[in-house]
């Protein structure tokens, strides 16, 4: 493979890495914030979302949580290693539009990782009073899901100067 085959997909592969990064340390600054800066109980009113501390011992809407934390962890791990691999994948060489929302949900699964290998817990400090409280690493993830699925139900589409078709998958 040529140099300059090799360039574009490097350069995406350092734009997804640094997404990834900005976006879990976003997510980790606000939790660290809410840890310092709300009061447990108590619901700061807003006009859209609220702010109220909690904490979740558990995945999404509290299931598993009467798992131990390595168990939560390990299996956690093993699911952000094979997104890692997707997005990975999707920014190899003829980039597909599937990396963005890949690494989106990579940062909000090691954004809550991160949060969870210190106490066990992830803490969650958005609150809507219609759905249970939630943190920024949860809106990365089911945004990007969202995304995924949009992509997915694309129709492939014949690609203008070659007559070849594009598909919108992760490969």
């Amino acid at each position: 493979m040529r140099t300059a085959d090799r360039a574009p997909a490097w350069r995406t592969r350092v734009t997804a890495a640094a997404v990834v990064v900005v976006l879990a340390a976003l997510d980790l600054g606000l939790k660290a914030w809410a840890e310092r800066g709300l009061t447990a109980g108590r619901t700061i009113e807003l006009p859209v979302v609220g702010l109220r501390l909690a904490h979740n011992p558990g995945i999404a809407f509290s299931l598993a949580d009467t798992l131990p934390t390595a168990v939560l962890l390990t299996g956690i791990g093993v699911i952000i290693t094979g997104i890692a691999v997707l997005t990975w994948r999707a920014t190899g060489p003829g980039s597909s539009m599937a990396w963005p929302p890949l690494a989106v949900i990579l940062a909000g699964a090691i954004a809550n990782f991160a949060d969870r290998a210190g106490d066990g817990v992830v803490t969650d400090y958005l609150h809507t009073g219609w759905w249970p409280t939630f943190n920024l690493a949860d809106t990365y993830i089911t945004c990007g899901a969202l995304a995924l699925a949009v992509l997915a139900l694309r129709p492939a589409r014949t690609g203008a100067s070659t007559g070849s078709e594009t598909e919108y998958d992760a490969r």
